[in-house]
């Protein structure tokens, strides 16, 4: 049964703990993912044309998610029955762009009472009282909630944008750095802002060749020996 939660998951809590059955078998949530990296993510239905196109594209990039030391668990308010068959028919049935007979080999969660869906979130009763919105939580390997992103029933997610945010969080996580507005593995970060007046005039006045000032309080760097393609994978290194 899933633990109750008096109020909805906040960045930096504990991920609310369940068990439930899937479509890869018994699932303790999320001490049997400890020391990886979740995207725990929820639809709104089976068989439902959005959710389709969603899932043959995160299944496409799942190997691209575990080099990210990224594992994937999605949930709808379905049994596990109707998920089997939904996906059966994705592989035998369904082309999506280059995407054609794709096997999701990824958990999907079957939460029928709702425990799971309401203790995320995952309910919005002003979009509907059965149907999951496209909810998408980042769990770490503490099993703390990192990021939330909340999408309507209508519209599909963006996949690149969860595994830029991804890779973002770690790369935060690995050089303690924070990361501008669109950035992307493999480009300047942005180095911490000083805490006093003098640590302020010093960053200013430094002759360090790696640091890139704009003013004080907005300075750039290079992570030394991380092209696009090291970057991508240093979430895996880090963990």
């Amino acid at each position: 049964m899933c633990e109750t939660a008096s109020h909805l998951p906040l960045i930096g809590e504990d991920a609310p703990a369940f068990e439930a059955e899937s479509t890869q078998g018994h699932i303790n949530f999320p001490a049997d993912y400890k020391g990886k990296w979740v995207i725990f993510f929820s639809h709104p239905a089976d068989f439902t044309p959005v959710c389709t196109t969603e899932f043959m594209t995160f299944a496409a990039m799942q190997d691209e998610f575990r080099n990210l030391n990224c594992e994937l668990v999605g949930l709808s308010i379905d049994s596990t029955f109707s998920h089997i068959a939904w996906l059966r028919t994705i592989r035998e049935r369904v082309s999506f762009r280059e995407h054609s007979q794709v096997e999701v080999t990824f958990p999907v969660i079957s939460d029928l009472t709702m425990n799971v869906a309401r203790a995320y979130g995952m309910l919005q009763p002003s979009a509907s009282t059965t149907q999951a919105v496209r909810a998408v939580f980042f769990i770490d390997p503490q099993s703390k909630v990192r990021a939330i992103l909340y999408y309507p029933l209508s519209n599909g997610r963006n996949f690149q944008e969860i595994k830029r945010l991804l890779a973002a969080m770690q790369t935060t996580d690995k050089h303690g750095v924070a990361t501008p507005a669109d950035w992307m593995p493999g480009e300047e970060v942005i180095v911490p802002p000083p805490g006093s007046c003098g640590a302020a005039r010093e960053r200013v006045e430094s002759k360090d060749p790696s640091i890139r000032c704009v003013d004080w309080f907005l300075c750039f760097k290079k992570l030394p020996g991380e092209g696009p393609e090291e970057a991508t994978k240093s979430g895996a290194a880090a963990d």
